[in-house]
C-alpha cells in the first residue's frame, strides 16, 4: 500500500472482493487484446471507491458513505440514541468524489495513450471509524456510533498510488472529503424533502 497499477496481477484478489476484482482484470486483458489486434484506442482506469449525489442509498445494497449518511439522517430525525456501523471501524478506505471521477475519466479518454491501467483516486486514506464520525458531524447527529465486530471489515486497507494519473493525464482530485460529504448530505436531504425515489 498504496496500491500501484503494476500490482494488479499480484495474486488472487481479496476474498470478499474477488469476483469484482477478477472482472476488472479480464476487462483490462480484453482491452489490451483489442488494442493489439484492431488498434482500438481504449483507456483503462481504476477508480477508487466513489461517492456523491445520485449514489445508492438503499441500506441493503449501498456502500459505506451513503449507508452511513442515511443511517445518521434517519437517526437524527427519529431521535435515536445510536447508529450501528458494520465492522470494527479500523479498516481504511480511500474515496473519490463522483465529479472528480468523471473529470478523470474524461481526461483519460482524451489524453491516455497507453494500454496500461491508471489509478484514479484522491490520495487520502481514512479509517471507517473516522469516516463515520465525520458523517455524523456533517449530518448533525450527536448520538453514539456503535461498531459491530460481528459484521465484516472487508479488506484491511484500500488506497491507491495516484502518481501515474498525474503524470500521464494531469489528473488530481480537487474535492476534499469534507466538501464532498457536505454536498452529498445536502443532496440526500433535498431528495428526502422532495420525496423522490433516489432517497429510498
Amino acid at each position: 500500500m498504496p496500491f500501484q497499477e503494476e500490482d494488479l496481477w499480484n495474486g488472487y484478489p481479496e476474498e470478499t472482493n474477488a469476483p469484482y476484482g477478477l472482472a476488472k482484470k479480464m476487462l483490462l486483458a480484453q482491452l489490451q487484446a483489442y488494442r493489439q489486434e484492431f488498434g482500438f484506442q481504449g483507456a483503462y482506469v481504476l477508480p477508487v471507491n466513489l461517492y456523491g449525489p445520485w449514489d445508492n442509498f438503499d441500506l441493503q445494497t449501498s456502500h459505506v458513505i451513503p449507508a452511513l449518511i442515511r443511517k445518521c439522517v434517519d437517526a437524527q430525525a427519529r431521535n435515536l440514541p445510536e447508529v450501528p456501523v458494520w465492522g470494527t471501524g479500523t479498516a481504511t478506505r480511500e474515496f473519490l468524489y463522483v465529479a472528480d471521477a468523471a473529470r478523470g475519466i474524461r481526461l483519460a479518454a482524451e489524453r491516455l495513450d497507453t494500454p496500461d491501467p491508471v489509478n484514479l483516486g484522491s490520495g487520502h486514506e481514512i479509517s471507517i471509524a473516522d469516516l463515520a464520525r465525520k458523517i455524523a458531524d456533517r449530518v448533525g447527529y450527536h448520538g453514539r456510533l456503535v461498531f459491530d465486530p460481528t459484521q465484516p471489515d472487508g479488506q484491511p486497507r484500500r488506497c491507491l498510488d495516484t502518481r501515474r494519473a498525474k503524470a500521464l493525464i494531469g489528473f488530481e482530485a480537487t474535492t476534499t472529503l469534507d466538501r464532498g460529504l457536505a454536498e452529498t448530505v445536502a443532496w440526500y436531504r433535498a431528495q428526502l424533502a422532495a420525496g423522490t425515489r433516489a432517497a429510498a
